[in-house]
């Protein structure tokens, strides 16, 4: 396997990285606060590490696990560092009111936080679809990916089902829009008509 960071100490941070330790990944962690980063090592297990926020990260793979307000601010702090790397965009740019997303017009969050990034540091949306409280309980989840560098989305999609779960191709980066539309209706359906926010979005191929 290989050495997956997470740059983040929440939920969906949480999830990935106990997911990918069981599935016999290193896991680095890495935040601006470095207690909550321990902490988060700590509950993986595995052997799972911190490393310094603003450095070099260990993994190939970098998850993105801030909330997207903070997303621009984390990839200056990072800079040069990151080329090279796979950056997994997992974030949801909805305003808190849920009235929509705030990002310019015609584009979509992975898209702006790719302006942020080396040229060598390609970017895939994946994620965003999927809670971080049923992410944790694994099964065999789909999850989406857009991306426009193939390789990149190669290896995205082999992380994915190490995980356990089950990769769709949703064609390039420009379909990170409509993931994050699909982010912004499944937490409005968890707040309104489902009434709970214990569910996923399932293909049904059958």
């Amino acid at each position: 396997m290989s050495t997956i960071s997470i740059i983040g100490s929440g939920g969906m941070a949480a999830a990935i990285g106990g997911l990918a330790a069981k599935a016999a990944h290193t896991v680095e962690v890495t935040s601006r606060n470095p207690a909550k980063a321990r902490a988060l090592a700590e509950q993986i297990g595995a052997g799972a590490t911190t490393g310094t926020y603003g450095a070099a990260p260990a993994g190939d793979i970098v998850i993105l696990a801030v909330p997207y307000a903070s997303a621009a601010a984390v990839i200056a702090d990072y800079g040069k560092s990151l080329d090279g790397k796979v950056i997994i965009d997992i974030t949801n740019p909805v305003a808190t009111d849920l009235s929509g997303p705030v990002i310019p017009h015609g584009s979509c969050g992975a898209q702006e936080i790719v302006k942020g990034l080396p040229a060598g540091a390609p970017v895939a949306k994946a994620f965003n679809t999927i809670f971080g409280h049923v992410l944790a309980k694994s099964g065999r989840l789909d999850a989406f990916i857009a991306a426009d560098d193939t390789k990149a989305k190669a290896r995205v999609s082999t992380f994915l089902e190490s995980l356990g779960l089950c990769p769709f191709d949703v064609g390039g980066l420009h379909m990170a829009q409509t993931l994050e539309a699909l982010g912004l209706m499944m937490i409005s359906l968890a707040r309104n008509g489902a009434g709970t926010w214990d569910f996923a979005l399932r293909i049904d191929l059958g």
